[in-house]
């Protein structure tokens, strides 16, 4: 089966990408796991809570420069291409910043730019107004690198829209940055055929 170009949300607000073939992206996984899909090649609750997030906040991101980090298929980063000025959609898989790449040239996205980025490493000149982050607090062994991340950001005055699901484990994680909150809202995302609760956060260090 081909990659599919899948469409998302209202008419108006209607985001698109492609979404590869889960066979397909077995077949070329080096991980040794003949029936693993990478995390990046499949749409997550939490990316479409956050673009329910910008579509029902746009202010957020109106005008100004946008990175998402650890993006999968981007699907936020394609939505807040409408309204930022620029939009770096990043992750550490080149097959993640491909797809990405693909679905903003046929979108006909001029303000969308991909990169190699890897959260653990950042460039230290890296900056932005706004990062967008969809579930990427999953694993409590990362939660005190994530953390170095979100303080670096939140220091400079950047603005992170953290989407997650309301997984128990991480709401340690979540707490120590409720602080620093100026938004909250929850969704109840439906995805092949599942609703699960996500909650947005807009954080801020100003």
């Amino acid at each position: 089966m081909d990659d599919q170009w899948i469409c998302f949300g209202e008419p108006e607000h209607t985001v698109c990408l492609f979404v590869p073939d889960p066979a397909t992206i077995r077949s070329k996984h080096l991980s040794g796991d003949d029936d693993a899909v990478p995390y990046w090649a499949q749409i997550w609750p939490a990316s479409l809570g956050l673009y329910q997030f910008l579509v029902a906040h746009p202010g957020f991101i109106r005008g100004k420069t946008v990175i998402e980090l650890a993006a999968g298929l981007g699907l936020p980063s394609l939505y807040a291409a409408r309204y930022a000025k620029t939009i770096l959609c990043s992750d550490y898989a080149p097959g993640a910043v491909d797809y990405s790449r693909r679905s903003a040239a046929k979108a006909g996205l001029p303000n969308f730019n991909t990169a190699l980025l890897d959260w653990n490493e950042l460039p230290a000149d890296l900056a932005a107004d706004v990062v967008l982050l969809s579930d990427v607090n999953y694993d409590p062994a990362a939660f005190d690198r994530l953390s170095i991340v979100l303080k670096r950001f939140l220091k400079a005055g950047t603005t992170i829209l953290l989407s997650t699901p309301q997984r128990l484990m991480a709401k340690p994680f979540i707490a120590q940055w409720l602080p620093s909150c100026v938004k909250q809202e929850e969704y109840c995302v439906t995805l092949n055929g599942t609703t699960s609760a996500v909650s947005v956060f807009a954080l801020s260090g100003s």
